[in-house]
């Protein structure tokens, strides 16, 4: 099944490429429209005796406390190691991120990630908490009920987790304070960013857009396609730059097998081609096993009976099968061949990589 899935990927891949046709708006982005991201410092309460012990998060509690208007008279009539002793809270990093249109009073999810010795954040609730942008602006404000998304139990020494529960989302739990809108168009331009630059891609896009409005695209660069508004005044510069997202290119990528070495999966693009090459697959197998004997002394020798192992170690190695790949191979066609000789999904990612350095796979190689 594992191997299957393997080959299953590399077809896949390969035959969707070939006659994949995609529009301008999914492989590029408009320059201008970027996201900003936010981050803020805060305080998740109602924990279940998960949260942390440390004096440094118990006095960012008190802290809050005394933000809120708590009289300061309350904490100084106590001992300084009575102040507060919870276990309910946890001091945690607060992220998000606003896109470039999002207007004032619109919600965004944020995520909450322990800094602290908490156990769990599962039941918890943040804290007002500002979210401030790279320039030190607050851009946004967060509090809600997290969720975590798992849970953790311990019981007697022992227990069972699932997920991370130490990092929690709180859905829509932040709203947008101040905009930082993009600009699209200046001057009457705009550029199409290409999220993964080619050369030959930024020329047929900018042919595809010049064949319905003449004279509006340039290929500056392997990365951008300079846009220019038509002398059709019926659209506005937004318009134009939406129906030219719609407009459907053939993307030229570079030849490229992806490799996830942890889930043995291998991807591989159209443009994979492998010089005629032959492969040859062994296995060596080594195995020790240990018999214990049982000693008997002779009667009335005063001696006891006593275990002693033998070990035996015993080696054998698989026959190798040589595997002639003609010119016209594709990585598909290595990866059933291979199959077919019993090669595991890690032993198939080591024959790509020596081919790769013996010069018959003519792609770039990429480890995840």
């Amino acid at each position: 099944m594992y191997r299957l899935l393997i080959a299953a990927a590399v077809a896949l891949a390969a035959a969707s490429q070939a006659t994949a046709q995609v529009r301008i708006k999914d492989i590029t982005d408009v320059s201008g429209a970027r996201a900003n991201q936010l981050y803020g410092f805060g305080l998740v309460v109602g924990l279940d005796g998960t949260g942390s012990r440390s004096t440094f998060t118990q006095q960012v509690a008190v802290d809050l406390l005394q933000r809120m208007g708590t009289s300061t008279q309350i904490f100084s009539q106590l001992p300084a190691e009575s102040v507060i002793r919870s276990t309910s809270i946890s001091a945690v990093l607060v992220t998000a991120e606003i896109g470039p249109f999002a207007r004032k009073g619109s919600r965004v999810d944020v995520t909450v990630s322990a800094i602290d010795d908490a156990r769990s954040l599962q039941g918890g609730t943040l804290i007002f908490t500002p979210l401030r942008g790279a320039d030190g602006n607050v851009y946004a404000l967060a509090q809600g009920p997290l969720s975590v998304g798992g849970f953790s139990v311990t019981v007697g020494g022992g227990g069972v987790q699932k997920n991370h529960v130490n990092v929690g989302r709180v859905p829509s739990g932040g709203i947008i304070e101040k905009e930082a809108p993009g600009e699209l168009v200046r001057d009457g331009k705009a550029t199409l960013l290409l999220k993964d630059p080619d050369p030959n891609t930024a020329r047929v896009i900018a042919k595809t857009i010049n064949d319905r409005y003449p004279g509006t695209a340039v290929a500056t660069d392997p990365g951008a396609v300079a846009l220019c508004q038509p002398t059709d005044l019926s659209k506005t510069a937004t318009q134009f730059i939406a129906e030219v997202g719609l407009f459907e290119v053939r993307p030229d990528t570079t030849a490229r097998v992806v490799i996830n070495e942890r889930t043995g999966t291998v991807v591989a693009g159209e443009n994979v081609t492998i010089s005629p090459t032959a492969i040859a697959h062994g296995n060596l197998y080594i195995g020790v096993s240990i018999t214990p004997l049982i000693s008997q002394p002779p009667p009335f020798s005063g001696g006891g009976t006593v275990v002693v192992p033998r070990t035996q170690v015993t080696g054998s190695e698989q026959q190798a099968r040589l595997l002639p790949l003609p010119k016209s191979t594709t990585v598909a066609d290595v990866a059933r061949s291979m199959n077919a000789l019993g090669v595991t999904p890690r032993d198939l990612i080591a024959v790509f990589q020596m081919m790769k350095r013996a010069g018959a796979l003519h792609a770039e190689v990429v480890i995840e």
